[in-house]
């Protein structure tokens, strides 16, 4: 289907992102796209979660190619870089020019994205994130114009995914949902994506895990991923994700772990400003009302802790080596995400991230 969608627009040069992990999943896509007389230039560089330098090195070879399309087939990584590569392909800005919200002033070619695994949604949504390996920090890029013009879900691409990455890329996943719904800046229709995503998650996420082959539960948690994703243009998330990027950006934590890992502490610190909420998504969860939204809000949050034990994410920061030392100068560089930390239902002071990083040693 991508190839005829994008052959139905007289394109010939496709610039094809992805990563070595999911270079096999390609084949198909590679054979229906010759056929339809496409020259395809792969670029499959990434070595983890996408730099700067990666995306400079991705920029040089599509226009190497001479693209006029682009396709991220795989996790966010390579989807993202695929949207800004898309995007910045004409030079007419570069990606410092970008970096913020609403900064593009459009796109220069035409992009689908298809998702090997279930957890950032990058295929539906509007923003981008960059390590600045110069701060230790993510960058993101947020527009409209980033948001693809096909997606394609398709269970079968996820199935190789390993356990560690599907546990890490649902809880991803969740995380896009619990704060997508749990924010100043919640939305109705937001709210039906989110509760929905919740609980597909909740529902089939230890299936998964568990079983790579079990194709209902994999469809059920890409979808998730992808109502997850749903949410991040119209209302985004908010603490934990401003506070998971030093972990990522400095500690190479990988992205999914590092919203695991804080996810019930920021939770504790914001259910007094929520309660009825974060309720509500411990219903979704499965969890029965008992008629006091604090109790069960606070029953949800130990569930969410729970869940992300027994798919095997291990619960600190210590496990990948972060010590109190770096507590101070992580909580200085997760307040200047100011973009996130302003849709959170409770103000997060420097001093309250230091005690939530503390928290989650």
């Amino acid at each position: 289907m991508c190839a005829d969608d994008l052959a139905e627009q007289s394109l010939r040069s496709a610039f094809l992102v992805t990563t070595p992990p999911t270079r096999g999943l390609c084949d198909p896509l590679l054979g229906a796209l010759a056929a339809r007389g496409f020259a395809v230039t792969i670029w499959d560089d990434l070595a983890g979660e996408p730099t700067l330098d990666d995306f400079a090195a991705a920029m040089t070879a599509a226009r190497a190619a001479n693209a006029d399309c682009v396709i991220g087939l795989g996790g966010g990584s390579a989807m993202d870089v695929a949207k800004l590569v898309a995007a910045l392909f004409g030079g007419r800005q570069a990606i410092g020019d970008v970096i913020g919200v609403n900064r593009l002033t459009g796109r220069d070619l035409p992009l689908a994205c298809i998702p090997t695994t279930a957890g950032t949604g990058s295929e539906v949504t509007p923003i981008a994130i960059l390590g600045d390996e110069d701060e230790d920090l993510k960058k993101g890029t947020v527009s409209p114009f980033l948001v693809p013009d096909y997606a394609y879900l398709d269970a079968s691409l996820t199935v190789s995914m390993p356990r560690a990455v599907t546990a890490s890329t649902g809880i991803d996943a969740l995380t896009h949902c619990i704060e997508a719904y749990a924010n100043k800046f919640a939305h109705p229709v937001v709210d039906s994506f989110a509760i929905e995503g919740i609980r597909l998650i909740a529902g089939h996420i230890e299936r998964a895990c568990t079983d790579g082959a079990d194709l209902e539960a994999r469809a059920a948690m890409l979808r998730a991923s992808y109502y997850g994703g749903l949410c991040l243009g119209p209302v985004n998330t908010a603490a934990v994700h401003a506070l998971a990027y030093p972990l990522g950006g400095e500690f190479h934590v990988a992205h999914g772990v590092a919203n695991s890992i804080l996810l019930p502490h920021v939770l504790r610190f914001n259910v007094s400003a929520a309660p009825r909420r974060y309720a509500d998504i411990a219903s979704a969860m499965g969890i029965a009302r008992s008629g006091n939204d604090l109790r069960d809000a606070e029953a949800g949050i130990e569930a969410i802790a729970e869940l992300s034990a027994r798919i095997g994410i291990p619960a600190g920061m210590a496990a990948y080596g972060i010590s109190a030392n770096a507590v101070p100068h992580m909580a200085a560089a997760a307040m200047s995400v100011t973009r996130l930390l302003a849709n959170n239902p409770r103000e997060v002071t420097e001093a309250d991230a230091r005690a939530i990083y503390e928290a989650a040693l």
